[in-house]
């Protein structure tokens, strides 16, 4: 088999999306799948200095890289090169997986393999989600009712990476086949000075525990409500310190240093901008506590990256992978509310023990479900059944993906 993943970017500025199908891609090829990825040069408000026109390999897969309309309408991504890519070369391919929705390319791949008779699976990365349909509502009701809505329904899968995006999947109406695989983590080299060479360079005390907000700066994420939060446990005369690894628009970044200034946190506070590599792996290694208060999160890869890092988490509710880290007691998920949020941070500042207890829950359930290895054996089986024209293999949101469920 010939597997064609579709994504509009694959740059780190456009989050998780873009990190998960690079490691999806890279473990399928480990397992024994011939895969490829087509997408765009995008990077945000920049572009990605690549080969254009050809295969080459990126962070260690082979992607087709064709150029973007500049500027980009935000996700959407328009490429007219993508689209005369995409209809000559999807007959080259058996089945053809898609990230995102309400996005060009995506779009287009899942019409141009409908056309060809090409089967193809669509991610929807959260985009069913209550929270997500609400914004830009409008554009989106119509979007759906010329395209979005036949390319879900004819789809040969839906992939979800949780029970709650399924149940996303089918209030929207869609009886398309749904799997439910979750995304994968790679295990972290070890860093044992991470704590103390974070604090030397952010100048920051030994004694003071570190809070992290390691993601996109975006409103749907709430920094803003973790801000409050911080603001109110100050005022009880709390120790901490605040770093905000991540970037966002420039308007959205300004408020909230602008936020942290009126609020009397700037001397408490760090923002480092977009990181990755081993810069990431000392935020996360060196920081005591993670804390992400989004509105929505179909997964949330840097939450299972913290976690990975044995790093204790405070997610809200909005966070659909939030029942399983609740049950597993990894973490802590609370509301998304200024009383709650604050009052969960408070309780782990206080108690070094809970937070140690936490941490390797948190590993332990890394080890047991969020294996890349495990998950590309699941979805190779996937698309086996889906080329050979049988029924999907049956998975359960409680298997340990450490074994695969699927000979």
């Amino acid at each position: 088999m010939k597997i064609l993943h579709v994504i509009p970017s694959v740059a780190s500025v456009r989050g998780g999306p873009s990190h998960a199908v690079l490691g999806m891609v890279k473990a399928l090829r480990k397992s024994g799948i011939d895969v490829e990825i087509a997408t765009t040069n995008d990077n945000g408000s920049n572009l990605l200095n690549v080969p254009l026109y050809q295969c080459t390999e990126y962070q260690g897969v082979p992607v087709w890289f064709l150029p973007r309309f500049s500027p980009p309408l935000k996700e959407f991504i328009f490429s007219t090169a993508l689209t005369r890519w995409l209809w000559q070369h999807i007959p080259d391919y058996q089945i053809i997986h898609t990230h995102y929705l309400f996005s060009y390319p995506s779009t287009c791949a899942g019409l141009i393999a409908r056309r060809q008779g090409i089967p193809y699976i669509v991610r929807t990365i959260g985009q069913l989600a209550p929270w997500a349909l609400a914004q830009s509502r409008l554009k989106k009701q119509v979007y759906t009712s010329l395209i979005e809505r036949r390319n879900l329904s004819r789809a040969a899968a839906i992939h979800c990476t949780s029970a709650g995006e399924a149940e996303d999947v089918r209030n929207f109406g869609i009886q398309t086949p749904t799997i439910t695989l979750p995304l994968g983590v790679n295990q972290p080299d070890h860093f044992p000075e991470a704590k103390q060479k974070l604090r030397y360079i952010h100048n920051i005390s030994a004694q003071t525990p570190i809070i992290l907000f390691l993601s996109r700066l975006h409103y749907k994420k709430r920094p803003d409500l973790l801000i409050q939060a911080l603001n109110k446990l100050a005022t009880q005369n709390l120790d901490f310190h605040l770093i905000f690894a991540g970037s966002g628009e420039s308007d959205y970044e300004n408020h909230l240093k602008n936020l942290v200034a009126s609020s009397g946190l700037a001397s408490r506070t760090t923002f480092t901008g977009f990181i990755t590599g081993k810069d990431k792996e000392l935020v996360l290694q060196g920081s005591d506590i993670f804390v992400l208060p989004s509105f929505s999160e179909n997964f949330g890869i840097a939450i299972v990256e913290a976690m990975a890092a044995r790093l204790p988490v405070i997610i809200t509710s909005g966070v659909q992978i939030a029942p399983e880290i609740a049950q597993a007691k990894a973490g802590l998920v609370v509301e998304g509310e200024l009383d709650t949020l604050s009052n969960a941070i408070a309780q782990l500042l206080a108690s070094p023990r809970l937070r140690q207890q936490l941490s390797e829950n948190a590993k332990e359930l890394i080890n047991h479900k969020y294996s890349w290895n495990a998950i590309a054996q699941n979805l190779a089986s996937v698309y086996a059944a889906i080329n050979e024209g049988k029924k999907l293999p049956e998975y359960n949101p409680e298997i340990d993906y450490t074994i695969p469920t699927t000979r």
